[in-house]
Parts: structure tokens; C-alpha cells; sequence
């Protein structure tokens, strides 16, 4: 049985409560009208002239090759579609794992990513290591293997830490996967919105023939409500069990849904462009801010996405900072008991800042004035 999500209980306490939500995972969205305004030709007519029956399981054929161009070397046929990153992620680990298998997956890490492999068998958790930037160990990954392992599961850019490891090491991980007949489970929902000088990694789906590139619509792309997610994965086999799968949840996705990720990832540069934009136009105002309180905070930008995972030296712990701020100010921040993990140690003492909206400024200023009245 799978256990509570913290993030989602927490949220469902504060996400629509609170005053300044400074902890949001996904970029800016924007208003049905000014995504209307990015259709193509094409686009509008799909719109204007919808129909709103069922649509195909493995998603709309024009939205699949709309996807696959995202990719090197992935055709529409090797994308599935889902009903956003979490349906995906738990029919992957359903598919792909059964008891008696062994797992691995990195933390810190989204809950489902490790939760739901540990509901079907062993798993082993591979920490990032906070002290060097939260770098991918390759070493570690290689040491934990057992002759049953059958995926290990990542997630880069990393949420909550915003890290992305080096590309030598990335292709070292999938190389070690495909020579050991592992699936490579690689969650990529901030891919595009990396922060210059950093390169985009290449996708695991352009690497390997067997590994799983996970997207959607919510993070990077900053349309969470459209609620359409996608797998790529050059195994055919994988993909025709992941719609068997399907069958039994979602079955479909939402026809007006499709036709707006059509529309979106057809502007896709233009709308990773106003988003990295708007990240790159709100790291300084938090620079700032951690700035004034270098006794309370130790912060570190992201290298891609658009969350963050500073650290807290507060007296008083991050626990009761996040709690006593979001109910006294409705400043609503993630604390490190989030994304505590069952499988490795994780820091106790950090907490997630999301730096992906606009207008930041007024959060942090009611942050700032509670700081120094608490001093």
C-alpha cells in the first residue's frame, strides 16, 4: 500500500490558501488567450472545430509527432502519452518491476519516484552529494547494482535541488545501464528550461534504445492544468505494455488538452525562452535577498529548472521557519520532511523555493520584514 504523498497533503493544506505560493515547481503559466494567440493556422482550425469525444490511448497522432520532434532520434511512434508526469510515472515502475526485481533511484527526489517501486520490491537509494553541487556519483550507482536490478530512476534536472550533472557523467550512466540490460527511468520534465552557460543534457531516449524519457506540459513549459505528460521510449515492447497499462486509468486523454499541447510545443522555443527568461530575471532578486541573511541561509541558484534547495542555520530548524512563515505571513515554502527518504539520508535542514513566477518581489519582502522582526 502506498503511503501518504507529503507534498500533495501539504499542498492541499496551503497550495490555495496561502498568500504567496514562493515554493511552485513550474514555471510561469499563462491565460488560455495568449496560448491561443501562439496557434498556427493549423492549430486554431483544431481548436475551433474540436470535437470532444474520446481520443486515441496512446495520444493524438499529430501531438506524438509534435513530441517526438523534441528528440534526436525518437519517432511519433515511440511516445505514449499520459495524463500528466505522475500517471506515467507509476505505470512505468508497474510495468517495468515486478517482486523479486531491485530498483535503484537517486534522492533527494518527487515521492512517487521511489514510493512506488519500493510498494513492488527492493530498492536501493543513491544520494546526491550535496557537498559538490549535489553531483551524480556514477561510482555509486555502479556499486549498488545486483543481478536483478532491473531500472534505475532519475530525475534532471533534479527536483527539488535544481541540479544537473555533468555531461560525461550523464552518458556514463546510461552507457552502465545498457550494458548491464538495466532501463534507464530518467525524469525530464525541466529539460529546456536550463540556465545559461549549461547545455541542455541529452535526452535518455536519444541515448538508449531501452531507456525512458519521461516530459510534460507543467514544469518547464508552465502549463500544469493541461494535464498531458508523455513517455518516449524507442522499445516498442515497452510502450505497447504501458498502453495495456493505460487501460486501466486515464484510457484516454483530454481532446481540448491535446489540441493546447499541440498548439504549445509548436511555439515550444518561444514560450522555453520567455520562461528561462523570467527565471533569469528573478535569480538576482533572490541573490538578494539571501544576501541580507548570510547567518540564516547558505543558497545556491539552480543549474536548470526552477527550483532551488537552499539550506536553513536558523536555531529555531527549517521545520518550524516553513510552518511559523506560511501561517503568520502566508509565505508558503516546502521543508526538507518533504522529501525526506526511506532509502538514504537526506538533509534535515533545507528547504524548496521555486523561482520560476513572476513577481517574487513581494513574497520575499514580507519574508524579509518576518526575518528581521523575529531578530
Amino acid at each position: 500500500m502506498l503511503p501518504d504523498f507529503r507534498l500533495e497533503t501539504y499542498f492541499s493544506r496551503w497550495e490555495f490558501t496561502a498568500r504567496y505560493h514562493l515554493t511552485a515547481s513550474d514555471a510561469q503559466t499563462m491565460s488560455l488567450r495568449e496560448l491561443l494567440e501562439l496557434a498556427d493556422d493549423d492549430g486554431r482550425a483544431r481548436w475551433e472545430s474540436l470535437n470532444l469525444g474520446y481520443t486515441e490511448t496512446y495520444g493524438l497522432p499529430v501531438l506524438r509527432e509534435a513530441i517526438a520532434s523534441t528528440y534526436d532520434r525518437v519517432a511519433p511512434e515511440d511516445v505514449l502519452c499520459f495524463a500528466g508526469a505522475s500517471e506515467a510515472i507509476y505505470l512505468a515502475m508497474q510495468t517495468l518491476l515486478d517482486p523479486g526485481d531491485h530498483a535503484i533511484v537517486i534522492t533527494p527526489n518527487y515521492q512517487t519516484a521511489e514510493t512506488t517501486p519500493l510498494s513492488i520490491c527492493e530498492v536501493t537509494g543513491v544520494a546526491l552529494r550535496p557537498e559538490d553541487g549535489w553531483a551524480l556519483d556514477v561510482e555509486l550507482v555502479e556499486s549498488a547494482l545486483r543481478p536483478n536490478t532491473r531500472a534505475v530512476s532519475v530525475s534532471f534536472p533534479n527536483n527539488p535541488t535544481g541540479a544537473v550533472p555533468d555531461e560525461d557523467s550523464w552518458r556514463r550512466l546510461a552507457q552502465l545501464c545498457d550494458e548491464c540490460g538495466i532501463h534507464l527511468f530518467s525524469d525530464e520534465v525541466y529539460a529546456g528550461l536550463e540556465l545559461s552557460p549549461r547545455s541542455p543534457l541529452p535526452q535518455a531516449a536519444d541515448l538508449s534504445t531501452t531507456a525512458l524519457s519521461l516530459n510534460v506540459m507543467s514544469k518547464a513549459y508552465g502549463l500544469p492544468g493541461l494535464r498531458i505528460g508523455w513517455i518516449a521510449c524507442r522499445d516498442r515492447t515497452i510502450l505497447d505494455r504501458l498502453e495495456r497499462a493505460k487501460h486501466y486509468t486515464s484510457i484516454c486523454n483530454s481532446a481540448p488538452s491535446e489540441v493546447l499541447a499541440l498548439i504549445a510545443l509548436r511555439a515550444r522555443e518561444q514560450i522555453l525562452d520567455r520562461n528561462r527568461r523570467i527565471v533569469s530575471e528573478n535569480l538576482p532578486v533572490f541573490d538578494a535577498f539571501f544576501a541580507r541573511f548570510p547567518d540564516l541561509f547558505e543558497w545556491e541558484p539552480p543549474q536548470g529548472g526552477c527550483v532551488s534547495f537552499p539550506r536553513y542555520l536558523g536555531a529555531d530548524g527549517v521545520e518550524a521557519m516553513c510552518t511559523t512563515l506560511v501561517e503568520q505571513e502566508g509565505v508558503l515554502l516546502l521543508p526538507a520532511s518533504i522529501y525526506r527518504s526511506d532509502l538514504t539520508p537526506t538533509p534535515a535542514d533545507r528547504f524548496r523555493i521555486g523561482i520560476g513566477r513572476r513577481g517574487p518581489q513581494e513574497a520575499l519582502k514580507r519574508w524579509a520584514a518576518w526575518l528581521d522582526n523575529r531578530r
